[in-house]
């Protein structure tokens, strides 16, 4: 039992009990499922949450047995908390929160979770296109998922690992990495019940990153990469929901990219209006960043009348602040 007294030695008046921490915990998963749905600027609440574990934690009275449970939680919000960050454009915030959640991972003593932080911590990277740091963060990831013998997160960050490589036009370290991380999920009906933070990497997910790494290597090394890129971004377009619209949309963006690319812009610019319906309710920047790509092609196809009401809806669009 380890108890915070006030300065005459008796103990703070707050007594935590398993249903204090699974009421955070529950609280912490209405958030990631917001985020998800509608974006991190729909999260704001999430900072009384770190407030609430952060007093309990602190200052009550915490059995031993809750002890790492109660800071896993704490971790798990600034996890979160960094992630909403990223997503409404704020990376110095978000790198403070995912470094402050990595420290109280470790004090958790939660490996899986400090997998999870480092693998966020690289699409931060990789969302700017520095790949060196972006690989740096996803192999201290697999560090940390191995001492957790963790098999979800090890294929979240080879799939990841993949990404990076095909942004910086290495072909074969992706697909090598791409290959381990399919081989790693075709065994994900004999994992464990995930943990909160990485149980959206369903097949969803891994039909996206599939289409995300082909997508990066058709616009880097070689367009013949597209085609295989179409397929499995509609596949993944086809598995979202309405409770993973921000995914669906950065989906639908690449799928339009991928589209432009191979030449054909009727359904560019279909897959794309539909990309902008889609992102246009989301509290997120990063589907306004990940339109460039289609907007550089769109522009080399200046004259045709869709393709400029698309790029006019696009301006508007990234001018637009968030919802």
């Amino acid at each position: 039992m380890v108890t915070t007294t006030l300065g005459d030695g008796a103990p703070l008046p707050i007594n935590i009990e398993t249903t204090d921490v699974a009421e955070l915990e529950a609280a912490v998963g209405v958030l990631r499922a917001l985020d998800y749905r509608q974006g991190g600027g729909f999260c704001r609440d999430a900072v009384r949450v770190v407030k609430t574990a952060s007093l309990l934690l602190h200052w009550g009275t915490v059995p031993d047995r809750l002890r790492a449970r109660l800071g896993t939680v704490l971790a798990d919000v600034h996890n979160l908390l960094g992630w909403t960050e990223f997503d409404i454009g704020r990376e110095g915030p978000a790198r403070h929160r995912l470094g402050r959640a990595l420290e109280l991972a470790a004090e958790a003593g939660n490996d899986n979770l400090a997998a999870n932080i480092r693998y966020r911590l690289g699409r931060v990277h990789l969302h700017r296109h520095d790949v060196p740091g972006a690989l740096a963060e996803f192999t201290r990831g697999r560090a940390a998922a191995r001492r957790s013998e963790a098999r979800r997160a090890t294929a979240i960050l080879a799939a990841n690992e993949a990404w990076a490589f095909a942004m910086g036009g290495d072909e074969r370290a992706a697909l090598t990495r791409l290959a381990e991380a399919e081989a790693a999920f075709a065994e994900a009906a004999t994992w464990p019940e995930p943990r909160p933070w990485e149980a959206f990497f369903g097949a969803a997910d891994m039909a996206a990153m599939r289409g995300t790494v082909l997508t990066e290597l058709a616009d880097a090394v070689a367009a013949r990469h597209s085609g295989a890129a179409i397929t499995q971004l509609t596949d993944a377009a086809d598995r979202y929901g309405a409770d993973m619209a921000r995914s669906r949309s950065l989906t639908l963006v690449m799928l339009a990219q991928n589209h432009a690319l191979r030449g054909d812009f009727d359904e560019a610019t279909r897959v794309g209006d539909a990309a902008i319906d889609l992102a246009g309710n989301l509290g997120s920047v990063r589907p306004k960043d990940r339109l460039a790509p289609l907007e550089r092609l769109l522009l080399e196809h200046r004259g045709d009348p869709a393709v400029n009401a698309l790029l006019d809806r696009i301006e508007r669009y990234r001018s637009a602040p968030l919802t």
